[in-house]
């Protein structure tokens, strides 16, 4: 609690203040008084403010492709199996930046593959505490630069923010199939605390650089989910049922399996191969307003709508 000496001079001072500030300035002091309390004095909080509580109760992750967000029903595994990602799409590097990206990914694809094997499960685990990064850093400095400049950052922080959220929630949904043990927590720690560090200096001196480098993990996950899948399969890998926060995330059939939930995660890694691949393009062409961009394309097509419409009347 606060010295008995300043309350009470605290309280003396607010006789010479109007009726309404003094009796304001004693609710405020009664209420740093409490949360100044020792640790054996704090008592629990008696209710959440409702504008708090209503925010908290309707917060949930939001799945990133219109696929899974918007589907009218249940998505079977035929509707999974027929969604078109781009398998094998390849941004094929030119520039020297591009270059130096591919490389670094491939050379960073040894330890898991050196490492995990056919530990699949494993694999996905560590891959999605390293891929939940990105999104994170480039959202936070897309953030700060906002602030910096005065300005509207363009349209990047809200979907890497939902980036960052998407890989936060396969690695959610793994952990529901695997526990990991001490070793390969302790692993995952280090991996994940200098990728963190350099990816954030990186993308200081380069957003261009590291949105590609972004872009290329995302085409690896691509392929490790496939090989997954085949490891499911061939009967390597039981293809067991689906955990509950897959299905409610993805909204899933009640019968959904394992190999299911891979072909979904695989479907938003390729979403995020895209977009980072775009963004890194966007910074290369020194035009980030994506909401301008965006803007222009959708008046382009509606002129174009327009004018097929006018050329069936005639």
């Amino acid at each position: 609690m606060l010295p008995a000496v300043s309350r009470n001079a605290a309280f003396t001072g607010m006789r010479t203040l109007s009726p309404h500030i003094a009796r304001t300035s004693v609710r405020c002091f009664g209420s740093l008084s409490n949360v100044l309390r020792t640790p054996n004095e704090m008592r629990p909080i008696a209710n959440i403010p409702d504008d708090i509580a209503r925010e908290l109760a309707n917060t949930h992750p939001v799945p990133m492709r219109h696929e899974f967000a918007e589907y009218p029903q249940k998505i079977t595994t035929e509707v999974l199996e027929k969604m078109d990602i781009g398998l094998g799409k390849h941004h094929v590097p030119t520039s020297f930046s591009d270059k130096l990206a591919y490389r670094l990914v491939k050379l960073l694809r040894i330890l898991p593959d050196t490492y995990f094997r056919e530990n699949h499960y494993m694999r996905s685990v560590m891959l999605e505490t390293v891929a939940a990064v990105p999104g994170m850093v480039g959202a936070m400095q897309r953030h700060l630069r906002s602030l910096r400049k005065m300005t509207h950052d363009g349209g990047f922080i809200s979907h890497l923010l939902h980036e960052a959220e998407n890989e936060r929630m396969h690695l959610m949904i793994w952990m529901k199939c695997l526990r990991p043990n001490g070793w390969n927590r302790l692993l995952v720690l280090g991996v994940q605390g200098v990728f963190f560090n350099a990816y954030f200096l990186g993308y200081m001196l380069s957003p261009r650089l590291c949105h590609r480098i972004a872009g290329y993990l995302e085409e690896e996950a691509v392929v490790s989910y496939t090989h997954f899948l085949d490891a499911i399969d061939k009967g390597i890998v039981e293809n067991k049922k689906a955990p509950q926060i897959a299905l409610e995330y993805y909204n899933l059939h009640p019968e959904a399996t394992v190999r299911d939930v891979v072909v979904a995660v695989r479907a938003d890694e390729a979403l995020h191969r895209d977009a980072n691949h775009l963004f890194s393009d966007v910074f290369a062409s020194k035009q980030v307003n994506l909401r301008d961009q965006i803007k222009e394309q959708a008046e382009k097509q509606a002129s174009a709508e327009d004018a097929g419409r006018e050329s069936v009347k005639q």
